[in-house]
């Protein structure tokens, strides 16, 4: 399965919407979508940097590595 990223389960802790954080760190709402959906081949870490930083988190909050069986 690769990378799975866990985006919406770190916003429904923070109770936060995404398109108040995509209007926070500058992206759009369809770009933030689609990274939350896993659709994105890559991510800035300069994106990823205001993500954390927004939601008060570490990058492996967001994105958990899961292997194939």
């Amino acid at each position: 399965m690769g990378i799975v990223v866990r985006l919406d389960v770190m916003l429904a802790t923070r109770k936060m919407k995404s398109k108040d954080l995509a209007a926070r760190i500058g992206i759009s709402e369809q770009n933030l979508s689609l990274l939350k959906s896993g659709k994105v081949r890559g991510v800035r870490f300069e994106t990823l940097a205001a993500i954390c930083k927004e939601l008060d988190c570490q990058p492996g909050d967001l994105l958990e590595f899961v292997a194939d069986d």
